[in-house]
């Protein structure tokens, strides 16, 4: 009942917490729309072109401005990562969550309330992002660390595979509820999820319960070999006959073992030597690359829904007024989306990436490959990417089915590295058993990943005015690299299965 309680908890959760970060993609078509489609321009003396834009996003550097607005979320988010790990170890996961979603919704709501107050300051909405994105960085080493407490190593990658869907779940909620004030009051797109985080963060505080021993259950096995408990079934049983806290007056001569392993806790682990754990840097660098793609998507895919229908639009009537029939199916996609439509079409991505999650994670547990299954799926993403990009507009099923799948391709082997490799390092055999670096190793993994989440929104911001193939380029690129920084533990993990093999045929043999 814990364990699931905790699940429970820690999803939704994070979801929130993607939903708090999902309004700025969507209202951006809405701080600078194509006012021309809007009808005549009501106020005579400003600019036709733009006068149905929020200042100051209505320039022709509004691009620019939105890559600044992203960056400064994203910049902050990742410098404040590699802090927030090391203060998780040190802080009850339960106040330090709680707080830090409470504070979330504040500055997200401040975001939207530049809108009622009538704020036409840049500096106003870069200072709210930054603090938004400092105290977002409370919620992810603080709900894979609860997880990691509770859950051994047994079926971690799928379990936490389809609870990393909080994700994708997050942004879909986040994309709708942004869209259905978007287009009227948008900054109602940032008051409403900042209520939710905040109310969530309260949950969280009343009812989150961080280590078994808490409750007088046992934790968990988190490897074969290191385990002080000799029942080796153990990672999906936690029961309370092993529980030191319930007997512990009467256990001090008996099971002198089994008490000293909460003097663990004044050893939580350096930043260094979290560095030194095996996988660490590759996993961090990877990520990098791969949360670049990810969260380019996450901040600019509505946008670019929006820009290339106008686009095909365009195209559409200068050929129906030239006399020229539709004949290319690159035609045949209705134009003119809408900021709410576009918002809607988006979901789909994260429809992918639930998906793509799950099935890393399976496959994964299946093979014992962490590395191996994301090198895999970021190798098939690469020529993905570029067939949405030049076939994704052929038709609304094409569009549909080519985002689910870049979807699952992308954020699979984003969802594997933060959730299931994140705890299996924390909780390396190397540490012998010390729970004190499942924090510290997440936001290591995570805050390396933030800064290719920073780099890609800013890159997207400064390359699109040159065009959207040249941000695809990008990415596919990023893609690669991502796979790259994997070889050596793929060759080590190829390299163990074939001993497996060779040894059970010498076994057969013998």
């Amino acid at each position: 009942r814990y364990r699931g309680l905790t699940l429970v908890l820690t999803f939704l959760s994070y979801t929130s917490y993607h939903l708090s970060r999902k309004p700025i993609s969507i209202v951006k078509s809405q701080l600078h729309p194509n006012c021309s489609a809007l009808g005549p321009n009501p106020h005579n003396d400003s600019n036709s072109s733009t006068w149905c834009s929020w200042a100051p996003f209505d320039g022709d550097n509004y691009k620019e401005l939105f890559g600044a607005l992203d960056n400064a979320f994203l910049v902050a988010y990742a410098i404040g990562m590699f802090i927030s790990g090391i203060f998780g170890e040190r802080l009850p996961l339960r106040y330090y969550l709680a707080g830090g979603m409470v504070l979330s919704g504040l500055f997200t709501a401040l975001f939207g309330l530049g809108y009622f107050w009538d704020i036409h300051v840049l500096w106003y909405f870069i200072i709210v992002q930054v603090c938004n994105g400092l105290v977002q960085t409370t919620g992810w080493p603080a709900v894979v660390a609860c997880v990691g407490n509770w859950f051994g190593k047994g079926k971690r990658g799928l379990i936490m595979g389809i609870w990393n869907s909080h994700t994708s779940v997050g942004n879909i909620l986040g994309s709708l509820i942004a869209g259905a004030w978007v287009s009227s009051a948008w900054g109602l797109s940032f008051i409403v999820p900042g209520i939710i985080i905040t109310a969530m963060g309260i949950v969280c505080f009343f009812f989150l319960v961080e280590y078994p021993e808490d409750v007088g259950c046992s934790p968990p096995l988190h490897h074969d070999a290191g385990g002080v408990t000799s029942n080796e079934k153990d990672p999906e049983a936690v029961t309370s006959n092993e529980g030191p806290l319930s007997i512990s007056g009467q256990s001090s001569a008996d099971g002198s073992n089994s008490p000293k392993e909460p003097v663990e806790e004044p050893e939580a682990i350096s930043f260094l030597g979290a560095l030194r754990i095996p996988g660490v840097v590759e996993f961090s660098l990877c990520l990098l690359f791969a949360k670049l793609v990810s969260y380019t998507f996450l901040y600019w895919l509505p946008l670019y829904i929006v820009n290339v229908g106008e686009f095909l639009g365009r195209v559409r009537r200068e050929r129906a007024w030239q006399g020229e029939h539709l004949l290319t199916p690159l035609l045949s996609l209705a134009a003119h989306f809408s900021a709410k439509e576009a918002g809607d079409l988006s979901t789909l991505f994260d429809v992918g990436g639930i998906l793509g999650g799950i099935f890393a994670g399976l496959i994964s547990d299946y093979t014992g490959g962490r590395a191996t299954t994301c090198c895999v799926m970021l190798v098939i993403a690469a020529p993905m990417l570029f067939l949405y990009n030049h076939i994704g507009q052929n038709g609304i099923g094409t569009s549909i089915a080519m985002l689910i799948v870049c979807g699952a391709l992308v954020n699979g082997p984003y969802a594997l590295i933060t959730t299931a490799v994140s705890a299996d390092l924390g909780t390396h055999e190397s540490l012998k058993g010390n729970a004190k670096a499942l924090s510290t190793v997440t936001a290591i993994i995570d805050g390396t990943g933030s800064i290719g989440a920073a780099l890609g929104p800013l890159l997207a911001g400064l390359i699109s005015p040159t065009g959207w193939n040249n941000v695809f380029y990008m990415l596919i690129a990023a893609d690669v690299l991502a796979c790259l920084l994997l070889a050596r533990v793929v060759v080590k993990e190829v390299r163990g299965w074939c001993g497996c093999i060779a040894r059970k045929r010498g076994y057969v043999r013998t």
